[in-house]
């Protein structure tokens, strides 16, 4: 018989050290007695009946919503991003949370917006997804579980799809589909590198036939990029019809309508298109939705949050994934083209830790070596500042302190950041202080969005599809050329011959460089970028060109995360960071 007791025991000192006295952030979290939905949803100015409760604490918004706020004026729209990270991460939801909370401390009226985690992530290299320490949004275990269902609702739709296409080929191939060209990937929201590459379709006819195939992780499913981007229930059918599956052996692209799955598809994401209604710690209401990946898809909330979010609050925070040259980049290119938005600031989040990782800082390092470091790997941190000077958009640097940064480190971090061209840099202490430890922060932002903005795109759609790479590869990355695979350039006289050449780029490349070699830190230059293969999103409306070795499946590793996460026999959860 298992000893519960022990196990609880030994769970809770493997993670919470006798000697520190600091609450985990889950301990945090579940201390912490949030308010009923229902208030945060009336303080907002929203209706009874524009939310559909999920429990005490979640809630969905209805889409009339947005329709019944018509002729509001919207806030000021903050983009949160970051320097190229350590596979660590450097704090940027907490940041985003954070900066939220600093709002409400100075008196202002915020909005947060957020994705929702994958699975994937907190059961792997990352952990929990919702901020840290008090810098949070809550409920903790179940935005980074299950949710209200929406990462479900898109893996099922995701393989209806692929379910139907397969049993249309068995069943006569009506749409004559030639099994050598089916784009169309089965999804999991699991990290499981052994299902990159796999052979369905044994045991006989009855079981259809043989192919290869393969997963990605749903994060990266085409379903979710639209999920992310359709304004309403009609938009969303007519792009989940729109998406390419597979091609005939006459060339002809067989979509989601001609294998007569987008209704059903439509069906399974009725609810899961309804933004997702919680909460920070400090009770400002935050709009979670949607999780594409940055490195892999285009890396922020839905379309819809942001238009909602902007009703709501004179200010509207929302997170892009990794870098400013991943997720910010995206958002500027793709979502706001599509949205019609404006964005007031850019927030770039930095942090001691990554400027010395990019200055190849030894383990041993102490003192005025530790600063060097931080000199060296500045690099990145101006890089990430010229990024944001190509759109046009003022720039505060936000310095996530960590318990271990120094005094001298984070003041020089802010120091250099006022050299390289920020509008502002502040020290943000929220994980310790909570939305006071971020009040400064919140200062400098409501300044800067008062400061003149010149925001443009940074292409134009008639560019050809390689001049929209090449603009992003050279402007964005700092590349000298770009290289093309063969397979990269049949697929653009394709997709060009096709009609989809006035489509905007979503680049896929490893979140860990500015260039496509995740081991090339810093700020690198005269390198070249490889494009081996480009996919069509046609019902999100855009093309990925693929980087590099970058996967649209991620693996575990030696220590995944999922190593620190247990029930108690209470039904509490612990190791979710």
């Amino acid at each position: 018989m298992r000893d519960t007791e022990g196990l609880a025991s030994g769970l809770m000192q493997r993670r919470i050290p006798a000697e520190d006295a600091t609450p985990s952030s889950l301990q945090i979290a579940q201390a912490h007695e949030p308010q009923p939905i229902e208030a945060i949803a009336a303080a907002a100015g929203l209706e009874r009946d524009e939310i559909e409760l999920y429990g005490d604490t979640k809630a969905k918004i209805k889409l009339s919503a947005l329709e019944a706020r018509s002729a509001v004026a919207d806030g000021h729209l903050i983009c949160v991003a970051g320097i190229t990270p350590t596979k660590a991460g450097e704090g940027k939801t907490t940041t985003a949370v954070s900066l939220t909370q600093g709002f409400g401390a100075i008196g202002k009226r915020p909005v947060l917006g957020l994705r929702e985690p994958s699975l994937g992530p907190v059961f792997g290299i990352k952990g929990g997804a919702a901020g840290g320490g008090y810098a949070q949004v809550v409920p903790m275990e179940d935005l980074n579980l299950h949710f209200t269902g929406d990462m479900h609702a898109v893996g099922a739709a995701n393989n209806l799809l692929a379910a139907m296409m397969d049993a249309s080929i068995l069943h006569g191939n009506p749409c004559d589909i030639d099994q050598l060209r089916v784009t169309w990937k089965r999804a999991l929201d699991v990290n499981d590198r052994a299902l990159r590459q796999i052979t369905i379709g044994l045991g006989g006819r009855v079981n259809g036939y043989p192919r290869e195939a393969g997963f990605d992780i749903t994060a990266a499913s085409e379903v979710m990029a639209i999920l992310a981007m359709a304004r309403d229930l009609s938009d969303l059918r007519t792009r989940l019809g729109a998406i390419t599956a597979a091609y005939s052996f006459s060339d002809k692209a067989v979509t989601a309508e001609d294998l007569q799955a987008a209704g059903a598809m439509a069906v399974l994401l009725r609810d899961a298109i309804k933004p997702n209604l919680v909460q920070t710690l400090e009770g400002q209401p935050c709009l979670m939705h949607a999780g594409p990946f940055a490195n892999i898809a285009h890396g922020n909330s839905s379309l819809i949050s942001d238009l909602i979010g902007l009703k709501l609050g004179d200010y509207f925070v929302t997170e892009s994934g990794f870098g400013s040259d991943m997720g910010m980049e995206k958002f500027f290119d793709i979502v706001c083209r599509r949205g019609a938005l404006k964005p007031s600031c850019v927030v770039l989040v930095a942090t001691v830790r990554a400027l010395q990782h990019h200055g190849l800082m030894t383990d041993d390092a102490e003192g005025w070596s530790r600063l060097a470091a931080i000199e060296r790997g500045a690099s990145n941190l101006q890089r990430h500042l010229a990024i944001v000077g190509e759109f046009g958009v003022p720039c505060v640097v936000a310095v996530n302190r960590r318990p271990e940064d120094s005094d001298e480190e984070v003041a020089l971090v802010a120091k250099l950041a006022l050299q390289f061209g920020a509008t502002g840099a502040e020290i943000n202490d929220a994980f310790a202080r909570g939305g006071e430890g971020a009040a400064d922060l919140a200062r400098a932002v409501v300044d800067a969005c008062e400061q003149p903005n010149t925001f443009t795109q940074l292409y134009s759609l008639q560019a050809t599809i390689k001049e929209k790479i090449e603009t992003i590869a050279k402007r964005i990355y700092g590349a000298r050329d770009v290289q093309y695979y063969l397979e990269a350039d049949k697929k653009i006289e394709q997709f060009t011959a096709g009609g989809l050449a006035d489509l905007p780029v979503c680049m896929a490349k490893t979140p860990l460089s500015l260039s496509a070699d995740p081991a090339v830190l810093g700020a690198p230059a005269d390198f070249t970028i490889q494009v081996r293969d480009i996919r069509a999103y046609t019902g999100a409306g855009w093309l990925v060109p693929l980087c590099g070795n970058i996967q649209q499946m991620p693996g575990l590793g030696v220590s995944p995360a999922a190593h620190n996460v247990d029930l108690l026999p209470d039904g509490r959860v612990v190791g979710l960071f």
